[in-house]
């Protein structure tokens, strides 16, 4: 298989229908889409992130530290590593694993321990690799080893499923050139980059009692097998059909093109839901908006979800944004109003809390106000500006219950404003301003705050997502900046702060307080609209 496929780790996470289009001769010149702004943003600071850690490690690890040149080819990095291995080097800092042509495997990796007569891998990523908790198998960065590692009394695992599927297949690489250590386990290096965060690959902690080892075993030899049929021009084995991944994938304007030839039914249901579709016999979305309620039972959706999706096809079919479950709106409102929108910057902490007051008068200036840190995170100025808003809010909160008056607070999506919240109370306990843990899960499980999005969910059928600014323009409202959203502000709050070494960006800074200042104006819109009689336009589901 010396000129075969030979596939990376990321083939066991990614769509099989890309691996297929990855390994086809004849789709070299099909139309690509560019990459995201925000996801090669993400890609540079996951690149410089492991240039930090690594130069930590050699600080740390001294002479039994060895870094294999980036400089040279693929084969040059490969013999490179080769040579540590077999020269016993302790900790060989960007390995190039001799590929494996019997077992179609390629592979790199940003650090290999020795242990024992083997290696072992460990990875190094920028998101979180454990949670507060405790059972963590951690040890620290200055013997980064399996030996070395201890129970952890603050930590336990977070669920990184991704992780433990790039370990494994640096293990299989490292089997295969006769360099693996007994043990089968791998390290993981996370955002924080104090310690490693070591997994067992043999546990079974997968659904159905699976070990990463057997799930990614299976998974390798589809994707092989995908891989290997496309680049010999066979019949492919895999067909596309719209799931999570197609948003950032590149091949997503072929693969559309294909789908919405064909009408298919992956469209308007995705992933499993459309493959249950299809193996009931109905592949297209006319075929979807055509079936009768009898036939319902044949398709194994959750209850409810088939019904849901006959109509949500036949607003497909019709062009329809939205379409009403329900004949009455509704959305829970007060005297004092407030809505939230929180801006974080990946992992790193939240910048930004933006409100919008409306309502009764109780003394304070309606509209717009933010309380931000222009620090850049992580830093200790985001308690100062957490603890500001927190205290504004809540005096708000306690004025509108002194006069008799209901209040309320509204977000769009909580699970975002909540992380932050929560994690706020708990990373700055004890700081001037900063709430009790419970204070914040008392105000958060009240019903004095709203998640518009779950009002949305709840009440309307939507083709094409329901994210805020898919839902707002239905209500009337538009962002003044064309551009707005999560990915372009990640690389505008870059240039605001200064991330990238250069002077701070002042105009950048308007920018992201007029986008979060949209953003709550978005959600008042919305919630305003749905209690009016302007969104009984929207057309009612039996009526369709």
């Amino acid at each position: 298989m010396d000129d075969g496929v030979q596939l990376d780790a990321g083939v066991v996470t990614r769509c099989r229908r890309r691996v297929h289009l990855e390994n086809d001769p004849a789709a070299r010149d099909l139309p690509k889409a560019p990459m995201d702004a925000g996801v090669e943003q993400r890609i540079a600071d996951a690149a410089e992130h492991r240039r930090a850690v690594a130069g930590q490690l050699a600080a740390l690890l001294g002479e039994q530290w060895v870094a294999v040149s980036r400089e040279g080819t693929r084969r040059e990095r490969e013999r490179a590593t080769a040579e540590a291995m077999r020269a016993g080097t302790r900790f060989i800092s960007g390995a190039q694993l001799p590929a494996d042509p019997d077992g179609g495997r390629l592979g790199a990796i940003d650090l290999l321990v020795r242990s024992g007569v083997g290696y072992v891998p460990v990875l190094v990523v920028r998101h979180k690799t454990a949670d507060p908790g405790n059972g963590a198998r951690t040890a620290p960065l200055s013997d980064p080893t399996p030996a070395a590692a201890r129970p952890d009394p603050d930590r336990k695992v977070r669920s990184q499923p991704r992780d433990q599927l790039r370990l494994v297949h640096v293990r299989r690489l490292l089997e295969a050139c006769g360099m693996a250590a007994d043990d089968p386990v791998g390290g993981v290096i996370g955002v924080e980059a104090d310690v490693v965060v070591w997994h067992d690959l043999r546990a079974p902690n997968w659904p159905g009692g699976r070990t990463a080892l057997t799930e990614y075993d299976a998974r390798f030899a589809d994707r092989l097998d995908v891989a290997t049929a496309a680049a010999a021009g066979a019949e492919p084995l895999a067909q596309p059909s719209r799931i999570t991944e197609c948003k950032g994938c590149p091949w997503w304007p072929t693969c559309e093109t294909e789908l919405r030839e064909r009408r298919d039914v992956s469209l308007v249901v995705r992933g499993e839901e459309a493959t249950a579709m299809r193996d009931a016999g109905v592949g297209t979305v006319d075929e979807l908006a055509a079936l009768p309620a009898e036939r319902l039972p044949e398709v194994q959706l959750s209850p409810g979800r088939g019904a849901d999706a006959v109509l949500l096809a036949k607003a497909w079919l019709r062009e329809l944004p939205l379409v009403r479950r329900v004949r009455r709106l509704a959305v829970p409102r007060a005297d004092v109003e407030v809505d939230v929108d929180m801006e974080s910057y990946a992992d790193s902490g939240a910048y930004m809390w933006g409100c919008w007051l409306s309502g009764t008068d109780i003394g304070e200036a309606p509209g717009y106000r933010a309380f931000v840190t222009w620090d850049p995170l992580p830093s200790d100025d985001e308690a100062r500006s957490f603890a500001e808003f927190w205290t504004w809010f809540t005096e708000l909160r306690a004025k509108a219950h002194a006069r008799g008056l209901t209040f309320r607070a509204y977000c769009y999506n909580e699970l975002a404003e909540n992380r932050w919240m929560l994690s706020s109370a708990e990373r700055f306990a004890g700081k001037p301003g900063i709430p009790e843990v419970a204070r914040v899960r008392e105000f958060i499980g009240s019903d004095e705050w709203v998640d518009l999005f779950a009002a949305v969910r709840d009440q309307f059928l939507c083709p094409h997502g329901k994210g805020l600014k898919v839902i707002a323009p239905s209500a009337g409202f538009h962002w003044r900046d064309d551009e707005a959203g999560g990915e372009n502000s990640m690389r505008w709050y870059r240039d605001a702060v200064g991330l990238d070494g250069y002077a701070p960006v002042l105009s950048q800074r308007r920018r992201l307080l007029e986008y979060n200042e949209d953003d709550v104006r978005a959600t008042w819109t919305i919630r305003r609209w749905m209690t009016s009689t302007a969104a009984e336009q929207v057309p009612y589901a039996e009526d369709l």
